[in-house]
């Protein structure tokens, strides 16, 4: 078996794993039946990304690609249909507006300038390029989340596991990238490959150490929610 093709099905896996964390936020949603101060700016976006990379994969094409962003935009819709659920009239329709522009429309549009404008290169780069750039303003909600823990000198909102799957994904499609000579799947994980680190680096150095082994400790441990995203108001 080819080696890119063993770093593409590990990286799979891992974006996968990435693509369920939200779950136990969007419980608490189902359960309170409230979207709460949780935001559905970062599903839209990340909707866009992984629909974008689907195309690209499509055209280009990249199997591995469509099979994870498939399966990844399948989530966000299921994420972004609980929110509109449960979110309150006036984020509905801000939310719904969000879906139909971005998501819908904008795709839309790429799809048909590229497919009916474009030769075939042209329409990989493009495409590459635009799905590059959704990749990195992804990026703004790890960064904001780096933010906070250097600012509070705490990694309560930071969670390890969110950090580690973002390293983890970043490594292995970036060693894809390589072996594959693919620019535009490098650029994105390598970024994603560094922003990992950093965050684990930081988690490291700000870790508190457990100072007791009480029930109430672990208690309070056990209620830190993994968010993909909170917004305060």
């Amino acid at each position: 078996m080819d080696v890119s093709v063993i770093f593409g099905v590990l990286g799979n896996i891992v974006a996968a794993l990435l693509f369920l964390s939200p779950l136990n936020t969007f419980w608490r949603i189902v359960k309170n039946r409230s979207t709460e101060d949780f935001e559905s700016i970062p599903y839209v976006v990340l909707l866009l990304n992984a629909s974008q990379w689907t195309y690209y994969g499509i055209i280009k094409p990249v199997v591995l690609l469509v099979t994870f962003n498939g399966f990844g935009s399948l989530m966000m819709i299921i994420y972004l249909l609980i929110f509109l659920i449960f979110a309150p009239p006036k984020m509905k329709v801000r939310t719904a507006a969000l879906v139909l522009v971005v998501n819908v429309g904008f795709l839309l549009g790429v799809i048909l300038v590229t497919s009916l404008a474009m030769s075939r290169q042209a329409r990989i780069n493009v495409t590459g390029t635009l799905c590059d750039c959704v990749t990195i303003i992804s990026f703004a909600s790890p960064l904001a989340a780096m933010k906070t823990v250097v600012t509070t000198k705490s990694v309560e909102f930071m969670p390890f596991f969110l950090s580690f799957f973002y390293f983890l994904v970043g490594t292995m499609w970036s060693i894809y990238a390589i072996l594959t000579h693919d620019t535009f799947i490098l650029i994105p994980n390598g970024i994603g490959f560094l922003l990992g680190l950093a965050q684990l680096a930081l988690y490291a150095w700000y870790r508190k150490p457990k100072t007791s082994a009480s029930p109430d400790g672990a208690l309070e441990e056990g209620n830190h929610h993994q968010h993909l995203v909170s917004h305060s108001n």
